[in-house]
């Protein structure tokens, strides 16, 4: 049963962390009647038309659809790289709709992932470094910024590769930099953004195998694809179209390699 509102006493909004930890039972992801429209000139672009969707922590969910379903306009908004046009997205009982730019911020760097398909990596910085870097926004001294880069990077089997470029790792290799920059932060919600669209079969499985392997110490994860045997690997697909919620059906097919 999920608990719809909690109190606490002088806890702030620093204090994030432990809201999400203490709502362990409930709905971390809790959208509510959200429409996002994009306007070109006199024409009205309605990318998504009031979503409601809730999901629990330590859930594995696949957002699929066609490119103009919505998905990616709905993964900017849960990773609150975007403000929808009307209704509330409730991340961990706040009310994220609400907030200015700076706790955008905060919330996007301390408690959210991001992998997306092209990598994303500094191209003259060394794998160490790119992972290095959220911590250098969230404030963190060198001493431990080193550490936390280095755990991060042994997680995902590069702690040979720690000095090298983008340029000079493979196209799985720099993906799994991306994933131990996601990590690093020990966030509460890993989103993933079509992460395999840039590599082969093989590594592709590689990849989701080791979203599984994050799945299972406790991570929240979202992967928008629009790859029908990438999003098997989650346990939850919600499929989109036009805009709107076609289905949201838990997966009987389990990819488990």
């Amino acid at each position: 049963m999920l608990v719809e509102q909690i109190t606490i006493p002088n806890k702030k909004f620093k204090d994030f962390r432990f809201l999400i930890k203490l709502t362990a039972t409930m709905a971390i992801i809790k959208i509510n009647n959200i429409a996002r429209h994009f306007y070109l000139g006199n024409e009205v672009i309605k990318a998504l038309k009031k979503i409601d969707i809730s999901i629990e922590k330590n859930e594995f969910v696949a957002l699929m659809g066609q490119s103009g379903s919505g998905k990616s306009t709905l993964m900017n908004i849960i990773g609150c790289l975007d403000t929808p046009t009307s209704g509330s997205y409730h991340l961990a009982n706040q009310n994220v709709s609400s907030l200015n730019d700076n706790s955008l911020a905060e919330i996007r760097n301390k408690e959210i992932g991001f992998i997306f398909q092209s990598f994303n990596l500094l191209p003259k910085s060394t794998a160490l470094e790119n992972v290095m870097l959220p911590l250098v926004y969230a404030g963190y001294n060198n001493k431990i910024r080193y550490q936390k880069a280095i755990d991060a990077l042994e997680k995902v089997n590069l702690s040979d590769r720690v000095n090298h470029k983008p340029n000079e790792l493979s196209g799985g290799q720099r993906q799994r930099v991306a994933v131990a920059r996601a990590l690093v932060n020990n966030p509460s919600i890993i989103l993933a953004d079509e992460p395999t669209g840039n590599l082969d079969s093989r590594t592709s499985k590689e990849i989701m195998g080791l979203f599984k392997d994050i799945h299972k110490k406790g991570n929240t994860i979202i992967i928008v694809t629009h790859e029908e045997n990438i999003a098997r690997y989650a346990k939850r697909i919600i499929r989109l179209k036009d805009g709107e919620i076609e289905s949201d059906e838990i997966n009987k097919s389990l990819k488990n390699s």
